[in-house]
């Protein structure tokens, strides 16, 4: 039987409380005592230290998430061996992952949907800029805090694009409802096999649940003849509120081949920037915050004081108005220009009691029906006196 770590202090390092334990190994909170700091430490299981491979992985987490300075990406603290033990110390997020947001609210908005998909494209962006394919991404293995700030985990089963996978040619890793035909088939993979996860992880937001699902044993459709033919319920029929354009998004991230697929993070990243406004990563965080304390995923502490802040208004919402204006404006421009080809007096007349009077409420008045236009039926408006 595995001794508990709490309370236990190494390598600078304060265990605080168990996080979760499995038959791969032990995750705990721990306070770094030198910058007094939370982190997260994660430990193989002792038996499964003489696993080459998978002390090959962890090695590969490490150094990949180390790698990255991204907001939208867990960052590594350190690597170290205690007793015999490997450990990482990575960022602690103080929040829920994704897959428990959904548990807790099914499907969400598609706006929220848009703006988690957002940031997890501009952190896809970094990873890929570095030449790292993370291939395991999934509800799982996105974090979201507190704050709204959302983080992409659990690099185990990172790859190098320019180096070898840990695994052999024909062997597929991955979770299965995530994963790109290719990666079923076990062949060589690209950045486009992260956003094929990333579709089926919107699509999953957007209806709630994934667009494949395992199928039960003794089914004659295998889940990658479902990825092959792309057998999944249809996301207009699913969210009917959803935009045309994220429908797009998903449809091109969802295509088996990956040369019909879209191409890269940075074309995801900007068609969402384009949908929602192009909101920064502190509108991002704003948002999801709002939604996330609004619908009770997150609750007060007894050490906490929350602040509700007033939800700023969606971005891309005064793109319509400001059309409406436009329009509004060059139809009054023609309706002048009419009136001043029919009669030049009638029209200075128009223009001089619109700016000089109370605005729209005077030109109504000067062109309502009934009023004729050979000359005005009231004395004309003076902002003095007689």
């Amino acid at each position: 039987m595995t001794r508990s770590l709490v309370g236990r202090r190494f390598s600078g390092f304060c265990v605080e409380r168990e996080l979760g334990a499995g038959g791969m190994g032990m995750v705990v909170l721990a306070r770094q005592e030198s910058l007094d700091r939370l982190a997260v430490l994660k430990r193989i299981h002792p038996k499964l230290v003489a696993d080459a491979e998978l002390e090959a992985r962890f090695e590969r987490e490490a150094i990949a998430a180390a790698r990255l300075h991204h907001p939208n990406v867990v960052g590594v603290y350190d690597r170290f061996l205690y007793r015999g033990d490997a450990y990482i110390a990575t960022e602690f997020v103080d929040g829920r992952d994704l897959s428990g947001i959904l548990t807790a609210q099914v499907r969400l908005p598609w706006r929220v949907a848009a703006t988690i998909a957002l940031e997890l494209s501009r952190g896809l962006e970094a990873i890929h800029a570095t030449g790292t394919l993370h291939r395991d991404i999934k509800p799982q293995n996105i974090l979201v805090g507190r704050h709204g700030e959302l983080k992409i985990t659990d690099f185990g089963l990172a790859l190098d694009a320019n180096g070898s996978a840990l695994t052999q040619p024909g062997v597929a890793v991955g979770t299965p409802p995530y994963m790109a035909p290719e990666q079923l088939r076990g062949e060589r993979v690209d950045p486009r096999v992260d956003l094929f996860s990333f579709g089926c992880v919107l699509y999953e937001m957007l209806v709630g649940h994934p667009p494949y699902r395992q199928p039960e044993e003794g089914s004659e459709i295998s889940l990658l003849a479902q990825v092959e033919s792309e057998r999944y319920p249809r996301l207009r029929a699913e969210c009917r509120d959803a935009p045309r354009a994220l429908v797009r998004l998903v449809r091109h991230c969802l295509r088996p081949r990956a040369p019909r697929r879209i191409a890269s993070a940075v074309e995801v990243r900007r068609r969402l920037e384009v949908l929602l406004g192009r909101p920064s990563s502190a509108d991002c965080q704003s948002t999801l915050a709002a939604f996330l304390w609004d619908r009770h995923v997150f609750e007060s502490r007894s050490t906490e004081t929350v602040v509700r802040v007033a939800r700023p208004p969606a971005p891309g919402r005064t793109r319509p108005l400001r059309l409406g204006l436009a329009a509004l404006a060059m139809s009054l421009s023609l309706a002048l220009f009419a009136m001043s080809m029919r009669d030049p007096a009638s029209a200075v007349r128009f223009t001089d009691l619109f700016w000089q009077g109370s605005g729209w409420a005077m030109a109504a008045d000067f062109v309502s029906p009934g009023t004729k236009n050979n000359g005005p039926q009231s004395p004309p408006f003076r902002a003095g006196p007689p």
